[in-house]
């Protein structure tokens, strides 16, 4: 079932548009089924759970971390990681530059906005990204790649739209910037109930975890 609810999906997403499975909770068995149906990034929130599919998939897909990292997994997570979502401080990407610096690595990144503006939520304030790239952009181990928000949790997905419309504009703000290191490729918007909404207004990167896996069990 999973592997057909993969093919399904990346047949009905438009060309450009990049499928993240979205991983948390998720057994290697589950993952490797993924796999089979046309996965080739793997979206994880936890190191920890990272580690154990790794000892199984190892270099068969490409890793994105999507969940918050916590400062103390930095060292660990810049060598399995192709890239990191969730960059939302300068400290948090002072420390990725400094692990990446010293293992010979330029990670790629992306800048998370809080478009809800939601005070108990991860990622930089709209108003608040251009500041914050710029003075990321002076990092040399690090390249910012795009953005990715997650938009407020919302039950009609047509109501994330002004979150999703506001994070596209920053986009093309900063992409017409063309600043050093920053190469304004993604925009990674929308999940199981908003990816039609986020690809509308322009995403070409979407996060699916419940649509590909089924219900997790906390769900």
């Amino acid at each position: 079932m999973i592997k057909e609810n993969v093919q399904r999906i990346l047949k009905e997403l438009p060309e450009g548009v990049e499928l993240v499975a979205a991983a948390k909770t998720r057994s290697p068995g589950e993952i490797l089924e993924a796999i089979d149906g046309g996965i080739k990034i793997i979206g994880e929130n936890y190191l920890q759970e990272t580690l154990s599919v790794f000892k199984v998939i190892e270099r068969r897909v490409k890793y994105h971390f999507i969940g918050h990292l916590q400062k103390n997994k930095v060292k660990k997570a810049v060598k399995i990681f192709d890239m990191i979502e969730t960059v939302d401080s300068l400290e948090i990407a002072e420390k990725i530059d400094k692990r990446c610096n010293q293992i010979g690595k330029i990670m790629p990144l992306l800048i998370e906005i809080n478009s809800g503006r939601e005070k108990q939520k991860f990622g930089v304030f709209p108003e608040m990204a251009e500041r914050l790239i710029k003075d990321i952009s002076s990092f040399k181990n690090i390249k910012i790649m795009g953005l990715m928000t997650m938009g407020p949790r919302l039950g009609n997905p047509i109501e994330s739209r002004p979150y999703f419309i506001e994070t596209r504009k920053i986009f093309e703000r900063i992409k017409a910037l063309n600043l050093p290191r920053v190469e304004m490729r993604y925009l990674s918007m929308g999940m199981t109930n908003s990816y039609k909404i986020a690809i509308s207004e322009g995403a070409n990167m979407v996060r699916i975890g419940t649509k590909i896996f089924g219900e997790r069990d906390d769900d």
